[in-house]
């Protein structure tokens, strides 16, 4: 059944029970265990050791990513349990003049910790806490700096986990380097690059409207703090201000110059040879190096000096581990799915590609269709690397090489995130909600509108960039439509508060 009709199963079968289920670790099973039972007669036993030989497979593949997932766990809990980010919290507060700079440094910080979107929500909330609550910064508030600050930085971010999974998901038949392919959509990713604009824009104005200006005005009337009260980290040790920001640094810098060394090198300091030295690097190995530098660096810096006891600093392997099962899994299956699809097996490219036309008229939809489904999925699910993992080699077995291949992919991480963004049930929603300590479905309420309407401007970008195959013309569109959407709702607000003064 290799490259018929029967290859679009298997995907089509993980998300349409995502969607009816809204759990994606079964729905990718079943989607992947289809794509086995149609490649081996509906054999079951035969199946059954297809699927998890592939799985062992891809596994083994790209055990880089899944190691350094893991140590970045280890170190976010290793800062948390520091004390370093409680340090770096009191140390802004006293810094820190006015409501405005609050709002500004608090997104900026969302912006510096690009590496990994556990990282940032996990840091931000706990850090700057003190500092808004010192200006009255409600707690939804918080909660939507941090969540819309997190996801859209790591996705055009070069260095990061959501960039090594998104390399990872291209297949291997592809005959495309995925680290170039990835560097290549972050201009085009409108609803990353709009809601990071979006936010600095909120934050200078200091306006709020639609629900969240509503709900602020609520809380802030009623002179309440609207916070769980849940502290959900143990703090062991009595780290400072430093010991927050030299392995943040410490990390970017490694993992850059680990990227740099495995892609060859530079012998001359020239755009260029540096351009070259990302496009040739491995990633995974990368971020694999430079995290495994930065717990050595860490436990340097921490143990010896008191800061953690050897003991403390042990506790923290497991803790780490813990929370990055959930993303380690969804990997492993959005991987399998993309191997029973390749042409090894189904051929879902040689089929795709056999009746689609890259110049026909229906090509020109793809980016704004991919942009729609990216974003149901992964709202229905919860997860963008299981819709991207899905996704991509779809895109991939459509276009191939070209422009419109970038901007189809470009669509689908956009699409992916702003569903991750608005989702209930998403691990960044969640812990965006538990770093700001925010009633989660207060959190939901008064994201979704912001981030609905974002949806709608990117989708509008992504109609031009499909129909004039420019993704230039699509981020113009999506820039000046922000800008006429941000100004008529500040207007708004700021008559709506000088007509209640």
């Amino acid at each position: 059944m290799s490259a018929t009709i029967f290859a679009v199963l298997p995907p089509v079968i993980a998300i349409a029970l995502a969607l009816i289920t809204k759990e994606v670790y079964s729905s990718l099973l079943i989607g992947i265990f289809a794509g086995a039972l149609l490649f081996h007669g509906f054999n079951p036993l035969h199946a059954t050791e297809t699927t998890f030989s592939i799985m062992g497979g891809k596994i083994s593949d790209n055990i880089g990513i899944l190691m350094f997932l893991v140590m970045l766990g280890i170190l976010v809990s290793l800062v948390t349990k520091s004390g370093a980010s409680r340090a770096y919290g009191e140390w802004a507060s006293h810094v820190i003049k006015s409501r405005r700079g609050a709002l500004l440094a608090t997104s900026f910080l969302g912006m510096f910790i690009f590496v990994d979107d556990y990282f940032n929500c996990l840091t931000v909330g706990t850090v700057m806490r003190p500092v808004t609550d010192k200006y009255q910064v409600t707690r939804a508030k918080l909660a939507y700096i941090i969540d819309a600050t997190a996801a859209p930085v790591c996705i055009i971010a070069p260095i990061s986990s959501w960039a090594a999974a998104v390399t990872s998901s291209l297949p291997e038949d592809a005959g495309i380097n995925g680290f170039t392919l990835f560097l290549n959509t972050i201009p085009f990713n409108l609803y990353a690059l709009l809601t990071l604009a979006f936010v600095l824009w909120v934050m200078v104005a200091d306006v709020d409207f639609l629900a969240m200006g509503k709900y602020n005005k609520r809380i802030l009337e009623s002179g309440k703090i609207d916070s769980t009260g849940e502290e959900s980290t143990v703090i062991c040790g009595s780290g400072s201000v430093k010991d927050l920001i030299i392995p943040i640094v410490f990390l970017i810098v490694a993992c850059i110059s680990a990227m740099i060394y495995s892609g060859g090198g530079i012998h001359t300091f020239s755009f260029e040879a540096i351009s070259n030295a990302f496009a040739n690097c491995s990633s995974s190995d990368a971020l694999v190096l430079g995290s495994f530098a930065t717990l050595i660096f860490t436990f340097l810096m921490y143990v010896p000096r008191g800061i953690l006891t050897f003991n403390q600093f042990c506790e923290s392997f497991t803790a780490g581990f813990k929370a990055m099962v959930p993303a380690i899994f969804i990997l492993s299956l959005a991987w399998t799915l993309s191997g029973i699809c390749s042409e090894d097996y189904l051929d879902l490219r040689g089929f795709v590609s056999g009746f689609v036309n890259p110049e026909s008229a229906v090509s020109l939809l793809m980016p704004a269709i991919f942009f729609l489904i990216a974003l149901g999925l992964a709202f229905a699910t919860g997860t963008s690397w299981g819709t991207f993992g899905i996704l991509i080699p779809i895109a991939v077995s459509i276009f191939g090489a070209s422009e419109m291949l970038t901007i189809t992919v470009s669509a689908c991480l956009a699409g992916a995130v702003c569903g991750d963004h608005i989702s209930p049930i998403s691990d960044t929603t969640i812990l965006a909600s538990a770093g700001a300590q925010c009633h989660h479905l207060d959190h939901v309420a008064t994201q979704i509108p912001y981030a609905l309407s974002l949806a709608v401007i990117s989708l509008i970008g992504y109609l031009a960039a499909g129909f004039t195959q420019n993704g230039w013309v699509g981020l113009g569109v999506g820039a000046v439509l922000l800008i006429v959407f941000a100004s008529i709702m500040t207007q708004h607000a700021k008559k709506e508060k000088a007509s209640s003064q």
